[in-house]
């Protein structure tokens, strides 16, 4: 048995080991990532170290090139309608399932997940064949609506998340003085569950600009997403330009990502919560 006066030693103890052993799980994970960015700034033309010395010239590369230009371009153009979609779907998905009175809603809601479950490879093969069938493989439609799947998951968790800090007494007390169903969702409902859907809209997002599996088998080559091109560069001509386009998308991911835990901060404080 501990004594009184040991037990707070280990407790900080046992604190400080989890810290550490989460920064380095974390410098583990990161590490591999970051030796790109000096790649990206190398006035040389090999992906080798050291770098022989700085330069822009890679980075100029990426924003001047058609090729790069063009991709970033389509992802952007897939991941817009590919957000709002999934964020309007998992949102919908997620107040149906808070509001399900059944022993057949947790199921339900590991069917709506399964897309992040399941090997993206087994996916992007069924998606190649069903919409080779419906005739939107090779369509912008077909890439939206395979990137909307994958995305409707994290939509749905998030909401999910948020739901479970909403009050129905508000609900009813609105309803009670007055309030049309929809006057309450729109003035009660939704202003409380925002942050759970904005940051749901940003996990979708990034997850339709980062897409490459399912992007490969079901995309044709005017539907060159900037993950694709990266995909391609590397098999065909490897220079430093692809190190700039992964330092841009990744990024791109690093700030959305930062952006929806601020936004999780922030309501969470707006709530009284630490």
């Amino acid at each position: 048995m501990r004594s009184p006066s040991t037990a707070p030693f280990i407790e900080r103890l046992s604190s400080r080991g989890s810290r550490v052993a989460a920064f380095v799980i974390l410098a583990v994970l990161v590490a591999p990532m970051l030796v790109i960015v000096p790649l990206s700034v190398t006035s040389g033309t090999l992906l080798i170290y050291p770098i022989p010395g700085l330069s822009g010239r890679w980075y100029e590369e990426f924003f001047t090139d058609a090729l790069w230009v063009d991709a970033t371009w389509n992802s952007i153009v897939i991941a817009i309608p590919t957000t709002a979609l999934a964020t309007a779907l998992g949102t919908s998905a997620a107040l149906g399932l808070n509001r399900l009175r059944s022993r057949l809603a947790p199921a339900i809601t590991v069917f709506l997940i399964t897309p992040i479950i399941v090997p993206i490879i087994i996916y992007g093969v069924a998606a190649f064949y069903y919409f080779s069938r419906i005739g939107i493989s090779g369509t912008y439609l077909g890439l939206v609506v395979g990137h909307t799947v994958l995305a409707i998951p994290f939509v749905v968790v998030t909401v999910n998340a948020s739901l479970k800090n909403f009050d129905p007494n508000l609900l009813r007390a609105a309803l009670v003085l007055g309030a049309t169903p929809r006057q309450a969702f729109t003035r009660v409902t939704f202003p409380m569950i925002f942050p759970g859907v904005l940051s749901g809209g940003l996990f979708a997002f990034v997850t339709s600009f980062d897409e490459l599996i399912l992007t490969l088998f079901v995309s044709s080559p005017e539907q060159r997403t900037l993950p694709r091109q990266l995909w391609s560069g590397v098999q065909e001509t490897i220079n430093p330009t692809i190190t700039a386009a992964a330092v841009v998308l990744m990024m791109v991911s690093i700030l959305v990502m930062l952006l929806a835990e601020w936004i999780r901060r922030r309501s969470s404080k707006m709530q009284g919560k630490p």
